[in-house]
């Protein structure tokens, strides 16, 4: 259950960092709604991550957050915000959550 937990907190995490996005893009008063959605978006991620690190290893779920995380907002800025999608860039995102499946495979919490 806290890895569905953790996998949860590192979506929240690549909305929180998408709102970041769009508020800097964003005019008027537009800006105040993707900050709240900003803010509501993090502190939902926290608590779930430290809901999750209850019973996982920091490092492990630390490193499963971040990384959840990274790979999300690195997708959502090729798919939404026009950011370049080279070879290189694809292939170490995948590598990347290669690491994080491994990291879940050798985790020694269930």
């Amino acid at each position: 259950m806290n890895w569905i937990l953790l996998i949860i907190a590192g979506l929240f995490e690549v909305v929180f960092a998408s709102c970041l996005g769009k508020a800097k893009e964003a005019t008027g008063n537009e800006v105040y709604w993707w900050y709240t959605g900003f803010f509501v978006a993090l502190a939902i991620s926290m608590s779930l991550l430290i809901k999750a690190t209850q019973t996982l290893p920091i490092g492990t779920a630390y490193a499963v957050w971040t990384g959840i995380g990274a790979v999300g907002t690195a997708l959502v800025g090729i798919l939404f915000f026009k950011d370049p999608a080279s070879f290189w860039r694809v292939f170490f995102l995948i590598t990347l959550i290669g690491s994080i499946v491994g990291l879940k495979a050798v985790s020694q919490a269930a």
